[in-house]
């Protein structure tokens, strides 16, 4: 029987998970959320995260039923992500290794995301269509490292909702990206937006400058309505990733793909990919806003899967990066 505490804070929310042999026994977390139009700046997402995460980590033990010499291992986020959040999670976790005298494990964030839909879903080898605020990567397991095909070149697609919904000054609760989803139900006109995908890679940083604008003439003109732009949005840069992830199925021969990241909560993303999957005869993964939003159970189970394959984090190593990419990570616990 092995139980991890994880800590997640790489973004707006933070998290606190406790994993036990693959069984999520608590999972709170709390959203940094700003008024319309305007996003998160790293050090007030910081001191957002500093008045939460005791209250957090007494949460999530109480629910677990457990007290701190019940764990086994403390996971933290190492990366990628905002680096105040990041330092702010690291420091907690460090503290708490010590004075509850218990190993450390820095976790990769994309990796926790894949990992958590794994053991969530029970997708075997899956191409992973990771999406969110920060990364929009495609990934696929190949000989100890989660394997990138594809990825953006500028922005992530998160970002690019994001900043469009600052733009429209529509509000962040729960989340923009969510905000849009449900504008989007009620659009009726495609407008063309730019498609840019280039080989395995896609880039979202021209569709947002020309949507931009069309907010500001094509509205104003009355020649669509907010809702409408909303919906071609999202149809575009949802199409482009379901084109680069179905290039990596057919590279890999895989039949499964499994999408995570807070954008993959989406339904009409998960309805676009499940068209494609079932045109190829095979079969998609996806979970709900629970587990493929940010969380701090994500990073234990992947802390999980690390320990006891024998990975921990001398103090000495226990810092963050920023830039953490996902094929940094070997991945020892799968054959």
């Amino acid at each position: 029987m092995t139980i991890v505490i994880g800590f997640e804070g790489s973004a707006n929310k933070i998290g606190v998970g406790i994993i036990k042999d693959g069984t999520v026994l608590s999972n709170p977390r709390r959203t940094y959320i700003t008024p319309p139009g305007q996003g998160f700046l790293p050090r007030d997402t910081a001191n957002h995260h500093r008045k939460c995460v005791l209250d957090l980590t007494n949460e999530a033990l109480e629910q677990a039923g457990i007290k701190p010499e019940d764990i086994d291992c403390v996971a933290y986020t190492k990366g990628p992500g905002m680096g105040a959040p990041l330092v702010c999670v690291a420091i907690v976790a460090r503290t708490l290794s010590q004075l509850w005298n218990r190993p450390l494990l820095g976790v990769n964030h994309c990796v926790g995301h894949i990992e958590m839909g794994r053991m969530i879903t029970g997708a075997a080898n899956p191409t992973v269509l990771y999406v969110s605020g920060g990364n929009t990567q495609v990934i696929a397991y190949s000989q100890h490292r989660y394997r990138i095909f594809g990825e953006t070149i500028d922005i992530a697609v998160g970002n690019c909702l994001d900043r469009f919904a600052r733009v429209l000054k529509i509000s962040n609760d729960p989340s923009p990206g969510y905000n849009i989803e449900q504008m989007a139900k009620r659009g009726r006109t495609l407008v063309d937006l730019p498609y840019t995908v280039k080989g395995m890679d896609v880039s979202f940083s021209g569709i947002l400058s020309y949507i931009e604008d069309a907010a500001e003439t094509m509205i104003t003109a009355g020649k669509c309505t907010a809702e409408d732009l909303c919906y071609s949005l999202q149809e575009t840069v949802f199409a482009m990733l379901v084109e680069t992830t179905e290039r990596a199925m057919a590279h890999c021969g895989s039949e499964e793909v499994l999408i995570v990241g807070g954008v993959g909560c989406n339904q009409r993303l998960q309805e676009m990919m499940g068209e494609m999957c079932e045109q190829r005869g095979a079969k998609l993964f996806a979970t709900d806003e629970r587990f493929c939003i940010d969380n701090g159970a994500m990073i234990a189970q992947a802390g999980w899967e690390m320990f006891r394959g024998g990975h921990v984090t001398a103090l000495e190593d226990s810092w963050i990066t920023q830039r953490y990419r996902t094929d940094d990570v070997m991945v020892t616990w799968r054959d």
